[in-house]
């Protein structure tokens, strides 16, 4: 007696009849009845037995006796049970595809702004690339790997040429691996130090254009790899390696598990979030490296993020669309955490996980996508899906149709629904009708995938924020891609991107249910001066300057180019004063801005 294909209010049952049994009963009920006690229903099929019209996510037991002849019945067979699956929001289509190797990534491979599918192996990479009906495999060579991604894959073009380059994660190492300018072969870069690697990201930790990787490290400091700008990196390990600019995670022993990325203050600089776990409780407990004007500073106490629970992941996004990140921190062991980010002017954060509806398994991985596009973000937490109502609470939690372990999302058919890939299988996303917008950034100034970049999407049920980030989760890969859901908004008012680099692009108008690209520099904002009154002085000056307004200028962002147009100075005004005395003699371009409104002064610095 078995019960296969089980569904929202249906499944089939199957027995195997005794010798001259042509006819039987079965009894289908709640779970816990014990044997039946009258008869059954009769039927004469057993390959299979359709039951329907089923409850869904309700627990049931069968029962099935044979007819003997002569009203002769045997004794009941049984009791088999089963649970009908949740009536699901979405529903996820499940195809099986082979995909050889570490088959960890979601990304686009070929720079066609497509999601493909990523395994890798020692000596090669197996992709599968959307083709627009489905997918075309190919396998590329690469050098000989000396680590493999046992821990963690990140994916990003590091060195510019529209082809994506990964990092492998790897229990005594990182191979980087790059691709030529074809694509048809990956050279490698590994290092001898040793490093147990746990998640890795691809960022540019200086703001120099190019992008650098970070690796967790699980029982030392963290390690970061800097970029020449040619795609060759230089090894350096917090508070070890002899002249290491950073502190991004230094504990002796480290307990490093997952790192993300995220610009939690909207100073338009990316912070580094690191979730912590075994050991004693200074070794597992959670870390906020700040990024204030390229210095880095551990400050998870103060803002409330200091939580020494056990945890390998953790998921931002801003779950109450009121401008800011928020937080859900999953555990490993224990009990997860949702934290709301209480905005400006501090950006600490209150713990909100009583009555939220937060209900997922402990495990690893733990993401955030709008599922259905109805423009709020949904928590995805080691294969259940929470539906955010837009408020910091969740409904209809899923738990029957994506992996316990998440794997890769990006958009697989090209539909504007994110679906997710795990081990041979998609899953691909049923669409409705909601709206969405994709957006695909191409950095010039800044890195080539905008990675850093935030990127908001105005319409009329308000503004919605996404930060473009390589390495997401514990162990995998996710699209580069941003992803909107809109609900029922039928038009967009504009597409603001605020790049790494300082540059503001601004598209208006732009279609729903369309993918926009958008090369950095290609619609740039104009500048609003909204501050007419502005005055800077001392001009010139030889180690600060002064601002003067009728208006309040409180944690407006004050970004500086040089004459090459880079950005060489970035933070918030906390007075009326900031001090350039680092910045070389010459001519400056100073930029005040705030939602997206700018207004320009120029100085010379002495």
């Amino acid at each position: 007696l078995t019960v296969t294909d089980i569904n929202v209010t249906s499944a089939n049952i199957f027995w195997s009849p005794g010798s001259d049994e042509t006819s039987w009963e079965i009894a289908i009920q709640s779970a816990g009845t014990g044997i039946p006690t009258g008869n059954g229903m009769a039927t004469t099929s057993n390959n299979p037995y359709p039951a329907a019209n089923l409850n869904a996510n309700t627990m049931y037991e069968v029962y099935v006796r044979g007819d003997c002849t002569n009203g002769d019945m045997s004794n009941w067979a049984g009791p088999v049970n089963f649970t009908t699956l949740v009536d699901s929001r979405t529903v996820f289509i499940q195809q099986d595809i082979s995909v050889s190797g570490y088959d960890l990534a979601v990304v686009d491979m070929n720079g066609d702004y497509l999601d493909d599918i990523v395994g890798v192996s020692s000596t090669s990479i197996n992709i599968h690339q959307q083709n627009g009906s489905g997918f075309d495999e190919m396998t590329i060579s690469t050098d000989q790997a000396d680590h493999l991604p046992t821990w963690s894959l990140s994916a990003a073009d590091f060195d510019g040429n529209g082809k994506t380059d990964l990092l492998y994660g790897g229990g005594g190492g990182v191979t980087l691996m790059k691709a030529n300018n074809d694509g048809t072969f990956f050279t490698e870069q590994s290092t001898s130090e040793f490093v147990f690697s746990q998640r890795s990201n691809f960022i540019d930790i200086n703001n120099d254009g190019h992008l650098d990787a970070f690796v967790c490290h699980d029982v030392e400091p963290n390690v970061y790899f800097i970029n020449d700008g040619l795609g060759n990196f230089t090894y350096y390990q917090t508070s070890v390696t002899t002249g290491s600019m950073y502190d991004l995670g230094n504990y002796p022993s480290g307990g490093d598990y997952g790192s993300i990325w995220i610009d939690y203050d909207n100073d338009r600089d990316m912070d580094l979030f690191i979730s912590k776990c075994g050991g004693e409780e200074a070794r597992r407990t959670n870390q906020m490296h700040t990024n204030t004007n390229g210095v880095y500073s551990e400050n998870a106490a103060a803002l409330n993020l200091d939580d020494p629970m056990q945890t390998w992941s953790s998921a931002w996004g801003d779950f109450d669309n009121d401008g800011d990140m928020d937080l859900f921190v999953g555990a490993s062991s224990g009990t997860h955490k949702l934290m709301r980010n209480n905005g400006a002017p501090n950006y600490t954060f209150t713990d909100v996980t009583a009555g939220a509806g937060i209900s997922a398994p402990t495990g690893w991985e733990s993401a955030c996508y709008d599922i259905d596009n109805d423009g709020f973000l949904d928590i995805i937490s080691n294969g259940s899906i929470m539906y955010g109502k837009g408020d910091l609470t969740y409904e209809d939690t899923d738990t029957s149709q994506l992996n316990y372990k998440n794997g890769s999302f990006g958009d697989l058919n090209d539909d504007g629904f994110i679906d997710a890939y795990y081990t041979d299988k998609i899953y691909f996303n049923s669409p409705n009708a909601n709206e969405w917008v994709k957006i695909v950034t191409v950095g010039t100034l800044s890195n080539k995938n905008g990675i850093g970049a935030r990127v908001e999407v105005h319409s009329a049920s308000g503004v919605r924020i996404r930060d473009v980030r390589s390495g997401e989760g514990f162990e995998f890969m996710s699209t580069l891609n941003t992803h909107v859901g809109l609900g029922t908004d039928s038009s967009i008012e504009k597409i603001v991107i605020y790049w790494p680099s300082g540059t503001i692009d601004t598209i208006m108008n732009p279609n729903t249910k369309t993918t926009h690209v958008v090369v950095e520099g290609s619609s740039l904002s104009i500048a609003d001066e909204a501050l007419t009154d502005l005055i800077i002085f001392p001009n010139p000056t030889a180690s600060v300057i002064n601002f003067e307004s009728q208006n309040d200028l409180s944690d407006m962002i004050v970004t500086i180019f040089d004459t090459q147009g880079k950005r060489v100075f970035n933070e918030k005004l906390k007075s009326l004063t900031i001090d350039v005395t680092a910045l070389s003699s010459g001519p400056y371009i100073l930029r005040l801005e705030s939602d997206g409104k700018t207004t320009i002064r120029k100085f010379i610095k002495q």
